[in-house]
């Protein structure tokens, strides 16, 4: 929860042209006694019926959105990971691939993912229809990962790869943007959480899927990991079609709100984060730069290359069960328990996150877990021993990534294109961390490189994070204190209309 604004800060104004971009290039409002006015057509209503209104409002946008991006986000994962579950039914014998070519073929991915994503959200952030512009891609990489399908060699296969990766750039950080163009701070959490179980039930089900799919091994002629990619491929390009016709816009012009709705929508994100975050009208190429002179985003990057890079293990989750002595379709089968547990870990850390306003400790959490996982991996060759451990790795990898996102939408100052700026440029550079972790998953069954890399990625993740805690909790003194201190604080992009509204850096 926001504190409230200390008076002696009610004239503090951001001292840099960097930090007067949004100031300089948004409309204002007047803000009265630390509030923004409400609209006309809301004002009259009783606190009894504007909770009904916002209750019924966020109702039809979870009806609406969160099915429609968790279903994607399933599609997106099983495209993605496919790769993997191909190399348990014969793609590296089909093309003559070696080890380190099938890693290769893995981390050549992220040479199309990595640089589009920047300039993706920077496109994203300028259209009327961004639900619309997430679909087209939808469709694009569902038609690349069909023609995988039709590739005869390891160059072919390479292209194709990169290919992919480009056009999957637009996903998720354009989702983590579009959700937080809708929701309020406390209601990011949960969403997001919705998000984040897609992703898993993405990996959970591809694996399922993999398994039932090998049996077509053969039919009409066509190898199971060829029947693979076209099924999986033609589904999502079905999906991302129909879709289209149902993703909203913008709260201020959607139509599955009324206009009261819009209004109430529009207002309360203006009024919890200043008018800049309502309407769309700062400069998309200034706002970038807010967001590269901001030292918090470098330290959340940081983070996320620790956290991307202990999400390796997943890229070569089915190779790392079968080490356990399991066959081919037996090892599909078990890669799917360690998501779905995932999905009801994250559900109920995310649910006491939101309810208690905390970001930090949920991360703590999952990084302690990892220590013991990671040393349970490197230690042992017990098959019990060993599983659950993987059973574990989902929490520890994948779902501090979750709280990383949550904590840019809440701490890079706004508006959408400043923070759309910064949701990129954590996941873009965050994730160079998947092309060289790629290569150190080999030597079964110890995987001595792979888990030891993990173990010390999550070390310096839990000492990174701590310190960003110790940081963010010193700027929130500065701007209770007021006078100078508060001015400094608010040096990186921090408006005086934030300030009045009682904004500060929450979770930590």
């Amino acid at each position: 929860m926001a504190t409230a604004p200390n008076t002696n800060a009610a004239t503090l104004q951001p001292t840099t042209s960097i930090d007067q971009i949004e100031k300089e290039e948004t409309k204002h409002v007047e803000v009265a006694n630390g509030e923004k006015p409400m609209p006309d057509s809301i004002k009259d209503l009783s606190e009894d019926e504007i909770n009904k209104l916002e209750k019924k409002m966020v109702r039809k946008m979870d009806m609406v959105i969160l099915p429609i991006i968790m279903v994607l986000y399933v599609l997106n994962y099983i495209d993605r990971q496919n790769l993997a579950s191909a190399k348990l039914q014969g793609i590296m014998d089909d093309l003559n691939m070696t080890t380190q070519q099938f890693a290769s073929a893995v981390a050549i991915l992220y040479a199309g993912y990595i640089p589009f994503q920047i300039p993706s959200n920077y496109l994203i952030s300028l259209f009327s229809r961004p639900g619309l512009y997430i679909c087209i891609a939808v469709v694009t990489w569902g038609s690349i990962s069909a023609c995988t399908a039709a590739v005869q060699s390891y160059q072919a296969l390479l292209g194709i790869r990169v290919l992919l990766g480009a056009s999957e750039a637009v996903f998720f950080p354009g989702c983590l943007y579009f959700l937080s163009a809708w929701y309020t701070k406390k209601e990011l959490g949960k969403r997001y959480a919705g998000l984040f179980i897609g992703q898993q039930l993405g990996n959970g089900f591809g694996g399922l899927i993999a398994a039932g799919v090998l049996k077509l091994d053969g039919a009409h002629g066509i190898r199971g990991w060829r029947w693979l990619f076209i099924i999986e491929g033609v589904a999502t390009v079905g999906l991302g079609v129909i879709f289209a016709f149902f993703m909203p816009e913008y709260p201020y012009n959607a139509k599955i709100l009324s206009p009261v709705e819009r209004d109430y929508a529009v207002w309360r994100l203006e009024q919890e984060a200043g008018v800049a975050e309502g309407h769309e009208e700062v400069s998309n190429w200034r706002a970038y730069l807010s967001a590269l002179a901001d030292p918090k985003v470098y330290t959340l990057i940081i983070c996320m290359i620790m956290s991307q890079a202990m999400g390796s293990v997943g890229n070569f989750f089915p190779t790392i069960i079968k080490s356990l002595g399991y066959d081919n379709i037996i090892t599909l089968v078990l890669t799917a328990p360690p998501y779905i547990f995932v999905c009801f870990f994250f559900y109920g850390l995310s649910w006491y996150s939101d309810r208690n306003g905390k970001i930090y400790l949920p991360i703590v959490i999952c990084l302690l877990i990892g220590i013991m996982t990671y040393v349970i991996a490197v230690a042992t060759l017990s098959v019990g021993a060993r599983y659950f451990a993987i059973m574990l790795t989902p929490i520890c990898n994948v779902v501090p990534q979750l709280f990383i996102y949550n904590t840019l939408s809440l701490h890079v100052a706004r508006p959408y294109p400043k923070r759309a700026a910064g949701l990129a440029l954590i996941n873009a550079i965050g994730g160079t961390s998947n092309v060289w972790s790629a290569y150190v998953w080999y030597a079964p069954p110890h995987f001595y490189a792979g888990f030891g890399m993990v173990l010390a990625c999550n070390v310096l993740f839990l000492f990174i994070i701590t310190g960003y805690r110790f940081y963010v909790r010193r700027e929130n003194a500065k701007l209770d204190a007021g006078g100078e201190k508060a001015r400094h604080a608010m040096r990186h992009g921090i408006t005086q209309e934030q300030v009045d509204l009682g904004w500060r850096y929450v979770g930590y």
